[in-house]
């Protein structure tokens, strides 16, 4: 990689998707949301329907939240200042899922929701950096270079956990394995890899200056700045576009991440060792996918490299709803996690072209509610449908008609020709 893509602002940013993804792979995706199904909840049925109960309430405070904020911060400044208070909450939070056990189901989604929330709102204003940080010409590379980082990251800490505190017996560092102590742990972990690795970016980033003075002091001053952002942006007919392409497709894509351990659990008999195994090579694949698709973004644009993601992620989903040998699953998987990365690098950095330029904050908080606004229909209609049904493929097969409307929606969207940022 060329040094313009390797400076000290790059990889200070780039780490924190390097710390912020461990989350995402190891209590999200992989290992807590299976251990709340199987042990806190212990029916992995009612377990998936709280889950995505979960997921759906987290989604929606997002969609709140995030346009709100992002005006706000566009306008008052201090995006660092809220940055790492979500990153601090979420950090908290996660090392706080240590302590429920089986049958601590409330206390376990309270904190699973605040935590996550955390997670969601930090992302919204790391993406914002993301125009600020790219060198000319290389906004697809950095994108997808950063979410490449970010499956690393991912990776690593999934596998420590899997090697340090799941498969020795008795686990290492005298961590016990009654009542899943050694798999709690694993959150404990996170929290610790989330708050070190996230450091560089809070040392080496530095906020542009505000062209705004004046104070906020109440509540309805705030919400007034999002009114007329929200009028104005009928006016970004190519965003408003691919937001709305978004809300389909990115939901579709979250409940995978959501539920992919589940599943495979649940469908399929995976055991937590096997699920360690399986987001092992999930997150090698989404890395590769990421990191050599961000050429492709720079060469075909944004917009086909997501089109090529959306019917990537639909065979994977389709192979997995329909197949009942475990190899074809792996087979789902890999694809699943292959075009998963190009997906929300290509996505990020679409928008980065189309936006303009300082109101980065403003329209990547609509990106988030774009991203979240409609994400509790995901999550509530595979809960829905795995409960009527008593069957998790059901629930999983509704993700492939939220991949037909996003990818239909996204034809329509223009993308500039030529774009130099």
């Amino acid at each position: 990689m060329r040094s313009d893509m390797m400076n000290s602002r790059i990889i200070a940013w780039s780490l924190y998707d390097f710390a912020n993804s461990a989350f995402i792979t190891v209590v999200v995706t992989f290992i807590y949301g299976t251990f709340f199904t199987e042990v806190i909840v212990g029916d992995a049925v009612l377990g998936t329907t709280l889950w995505s109960r979960a997921i759906t309430l987290t989604g929606l405070l997002t969609a709140l939240v995030s346009p709100v904020m992002g005006a706000f911060i566009d306008r008052f400044g201090h995006r660092k200042r809220y940055l790492l208070f979500w990153t601090v909450t979420s950090i908290l939070m996660t090392a706080l899922l240590f302590f429920p056990v089986a049958g601590d189901v409330l206390p376990a989604l309270i904190i699973f929701v605040i935590a996550d929330l955390g997670f969601e709102l930090g992302l919204v204003l790391y993406n914002a950096y993301l125009p600020d940080i790219a060198p000319e010409g290389k906004l697809g590379r950095l994108s997808g270079f950063g979410w490449a980082v970010g499956y690393l990251g991912g990776l690593l800490a999934l596998l420590f956990c899997w090697l340090v505190l799941v498969k020795p017996d008795p686990p290492l560092f005298g961590i016990p394995a009654d009542s899943f102590g050694n798999i709690r742990a694993t959150n404990l972990f996170i929290a610790g890899w989330f708050a070190l690795f996230s450091i560089p970016f809070f040392l080496s980033i530095r906020d542009k200056k505000s062209d705004q003075t004046a104070e906020v002091t109440t509540i309805r001053s705030v919400f007034g700045q999002i009114i007329p952002a929200l009028k104005e942006i009928k006016k970004f007919r190519e965003i408003l576009k691919l937001l709305i392409a978004r809300l389909f497709y990115n939901d579709g894509l979250t409940t995978i991440f959501a539920f992919g351990g589940i599943y495979a659990a649940g469908t399929f008999g995976f055991s937590i060792e096997e699920i360690f195994i399986f987001g092992i090579v999930l997150n090698v694949a989404a890395g590769s996918g990421a990191y050599l698709m961000g050429f492709a973004d720079d060469i075909l644009g944004g917009k086909k490299t997501v089109l090529i993601s959306i019917a990537g992620l639909f065979c994977g989903v389709l192979i997995a709803v329909l197949t009942s040998s475990r190899e074809m699953f792996w087979v789902a998987g890999v694809l699943i996690g292959l075009f998963s990365g190009p997906n929300q690098a290509a996505s990020r950095s679409l928008l980065a072209r189309l936006v303009p330029p300082a109101r980065e904050t403003e329209f990547f908080g609509f990106y988030a509610f774009s991203g979240k606004a409609t994400s509790f229909i995901g999550p509530l209609l595979l809960g829905i449908f795995t409960t009527v049904f008593h069957s998790q493929r059901a629930g999983i097969a509704v993700l492939l008609v939220f991949f037909v409307i996003g990818g239909v929606i996204l034809l329509f969207v223009k993308e500039p020709q030529k774009v130099k940022r």
